[in-house]
């Protein structure tokens, strides 16, 4: 497995990151702890998870992989392994999140009992990067800087990042941080596919010219580039077929993914697949490797066979004719997600 740096830090991680957030929810803890071994046996030593998880949101299991990621921890030298996690934002979109009965914020006082009650979950006395799940743009940066840099200065955390960030919220942070001194975010890990090529216009930019590296989540689509939800099937059991059911919550969410055209996107590439002699999660997660602005792609799995496909993209360089057929494709589909 190869390593590569995140931004400007002292982190190098296997280019392939373990995703939890399915980890208490989709998968119970034997078979979370299962795909843990099978991912630290590829070589992985990148473990991303964060407070709000496991999905779909709910009080009942919030904190829930956190607690799965710590106990599979112990035992293991804790210097061997890159822990990312991170905080709640304001709650907006298709739920409300299950943490502080919803009062999220990313002030100081928020920050600093999150970094706590997840180092208490993971039973670790720091976390490696430590970033905002998502944006809280009515308050000032430099309060949401201030408060990371307290428990960096503390020895809490390592290195800062942001996710669901967008190009302005990126930029203003990194002024910020620079005007001020403190922590400035390494990464942002936001939703990037061949389904969902958004970060290629701005935030792309931001990344090549500042030197922040993308965490790509999702880079098979949600599990939409599988084929599994082609033809009209909804597997049983499957995330967008558990969100179909709420009506109220997760029902537009799946519209986004699972709709005409990331279902015909879906069956184009897994010609191009077939073709180039692999599996279509390969070649949608090799794709997102290829792009010169990621640090590392998070895969995930609620079965520990799902994991063959995505981690084989780790021995795989896409060529050039590869490369130009899903841009061909993904152009005449272009940006399904947006809006």
């Amino acid at each position: 497995m190869k390593q590569r740096r995140l931004g400007k830090s002292g982190l190098t991680v296997s280019e392939i990151c373990m995703g939890t957030m399915t980890f208490g929810s989709m998968a119970d803890e034997k078979v979370s702890r299962a795909i843990l071994d099978r991912a630290l046996d590829a070589g992985v030593d990148f473990y991303d998870t964060a407070e709000i998880y496991p999905v779909p949101p709910d009080a009942k299991w919030v904190g829930r992989s956190e607690e799965i990621l710590g106990s599979w921890m112990k035992g293991r030298s804790r210097d061997s392994l890159i822990i990312a996690s991170k905080i709640a934002g304001p709650s907006g979109g298709w739920f409300v999140t299950p943490c502080r009965d919803g009062k999220t914020s990313l002030d100081r006082h928020a920050i600093e009992h999150a970094v706590e009650d997840s180092l208490r979950r993971l039973g670790t006395d720091y976390i490696d990067l430590y970033q905002t799940h998502w944006p809280d743009h009515e308050l000032p940066f430099d309060e949401v800087l201030e408060g990371l840099d307290r428990v960096v200065e503390a020895g809490k955390v390592r290195y800062v990042g942001c996710s669901n960030e967008n190009a302005w919220g990126l930029m203003k942070s990194l002024a910020a941080s620079e005007m001020s001194g403190g922590p400035r975010m390494q990464t942002i890990q936001n939703n990037f596919s061949l389904v969902n090529r958004r970060f290629e216009d701005e935030l792309a930019l931001v990344c090549r010219r500042e030197g922040v590296s993308l965490l790509a989540y999702s880079p098979n689509g949600g599990g939409v580039l599988s084929g599994k939800y082609d033809g009209g099937n909804w597997p049983k059991g499957a995330r967008f077929s558990l969100y179909r059911e709420d009506a109220k919550r997760g029902a537009a969410m799946t519209e986004r993914f699972v709709n005409e055209k990331t279902i015909e996107t879906s069956r184009r590439l897994a010609a191009v697949a077939e073709e180039a002699g692999m599996a279509p999660l390969t070649l949608a997660t090799a794709w997102t490797l290829a792009k010169d602005f990621t640090g590392s792609t998070i895969i995930g799995a609620t079965t520990v066979e799902q994991l063959d496909d995505t981690l084989a993209a780790a021995d795989v360089t896409l060529s050039f004719d590869v490369l130009a057929e899903c841009n061909r494709i993904t152009s005449e589909l272009r940006y399904p997600m947006e809006g």
